[in-house]
């Protein structure tokens, strides 16, 4: 049986009129620093996944996409990860880091997700792997 994985996604827009740069730089310079002062222990990984959006086929909606980045916090065990959605949901936050939210992020947009993990290993389908 697989190991139990304790992931929280959340998808988050940057503020209007800011730059994918600056949202960048001030995500990784200001607010990662500042959420992991906060973390309360039991995180295994803090990762920014930033998104940049591809053309799209005719008739396909393009353009900005609803949210800039995921984020995943990764946990040790079960309680450490039910107590962060706990306090993701409650949407109370130490005022130093809600002040830096207001900065940064399109809270209204702001959403948060759990998943359901399923990896399959390419080689084991058998083929190249390539599109003829």
């Amino acid at each position: 049986m697989a190991e139990a994985i304790y992931k929280l996604l959340i998808f988050l827009k940057r503020r209007s009129g800011m730059s994918l740069d600056a949202f960048r730089d001030h995500y990784e310079n200001v607010h990662a620093r500042l959420s992991l002062k906060y973390s309360g222990g039991g995180m295994r990984r803090y990762v920014r996944r930033y998104v940049e959006p591809l053309p799209q086929p005719p008739g396909r909606e393009s353009g900005e996409l609803h949210f800039d980045v995921v984020t995943e916090l990764w946990f040790d065990d079960r309680a450490a990860f039910e107590n962060a959605v706990k306090f993701a949901s409650r949407g109370v936050l130490p005022a130093e880091i809600l002040a830096d939210e207001e900065r940064l992020f399109d809270r209204s947009r702001s959403r948060y997700a759990t998943v359901v993990e399923c990896e399959t290993d390419p080689s084991s389908l058998g083929g190249t792997g390539r599109a003829t």
